[in-house]
């Protein structure tokens, strides 16, 4: 399947760069899209997304990842808790960058975190992605009950204060969390492709996204977040990613190495400093 014709005309017509996406991951996307779209070829999946828009957001909801879960990998925000926070409290405000928040999961878990630590009054969360379809239901803040479960089990394990229902309000087959947790989020289109920093911060969660792209987009990211964060800042990756075989691995620390958390090195003078 070539897919380099189509990419490179969605890149030109929408800006939207997914030439140094997995090969084999946007092949098994676009078979997909294909089919849920009605098109017998990939010509006719590019003339359709050329010429109507609605279709092009159509496609990116299968070009984009949106399935995840609150307090995905227990374990990750445990140690945020019991071994990164006591840092970051260290700081008299805070700013985190949480790279391709899909359908915001794991910024409300990271704002429970951070009220349950009394951080999040200090703290200011970027929530990022591509998709502006789940930008919109990740600032809605409303998730299917059926998955309530799951994340509540999740929520236990990462070390939960309370109850999770204390969070969020119940329907028939959905749930809304308090909005409270989203008064210090930024909800923002961001492309980890082709767009710049934005801000210092002195932490970035970019979990199970580098695992879309090639070697090449990864060392444009990583360099994102090296320029993002401030000195000792941390950077928490997904469980199949790291820093280490990257351009960047002698920028970083290996902080928690189960969890994948890294620390920006400090460095004066051009010398590497590891206390």
């Amino acid at each position: 399947m070539e897919l380099g014709p189509l990419l490179e005309s969605i890149y030109l017509q929408y800006h939207y760069d997914f030439r140094h996406y997995s090969k084999a991951s946007m092949e098994r996307r676009a078979a997909q899209a294909m089919f849920r779209m009605n098109c017998k070829s990939l010509i006719e999946l590019q003339e359709k997304v050329l010429l109507n828009a609605e279709a092009f957001f159509d496609l990116l909801q299968f070009f984009t990842v949106s399935v995840s879960e609150m307090f995905r990998d227990p374990s990750y925000y445990l140690a945020l808790r019991e071994k990164m926070f006591p840092i970051l409290k260290t700081y008299p405000s805070l700013k985190i960058w949480v790279a391709g928040c899909s359908t915001g999961e794991e910024v409300y878990s990271l704002a429970i975190l951070l009220q349950e630590e009394g951080l999040l009054d200090r703290t200011i969360l970027y929530a990022t992605d591509i998709n502006p379809r789940s930008l919109a239901e990740a600032e809605r803040g409303v998730f299917a009950l059926g998955d309530v479960q799951k994340f509540t089990q999740n929520y236990q394990k990462s070390g939960g204060k309370h109850s999770l229902s204390d969070y969020y309000i119940a329907s028939i087959d959905s749930v809304k969390f308090d909005r409270s947790l989203v008064k210090n989020i930024t909800f923002s289109d961001h492309s980890l492709a082709t767009d710049s920093v934005f801000s210092e911060t002195q932490f970035v969660s970019c979990r199970n996204v580098l695992i879309y792209f090639d070697r090449d987009l990864q060392n444009r990211v990583f360099g994102l977040f090296h320029e993002s964060l401030c000195r000792k800042g941390f950077l928490g990756l997904g469980t199949k990613e790291t820093v280490e075989f990257s351009k960047y691995a002698n920028d970083f620390n290996v902080f928690l190495p189960e969890e994948h958390i890294f620390q920006k090195i400090e460095k004066r003078g051009g010398v590497k400093r590891e206390d």
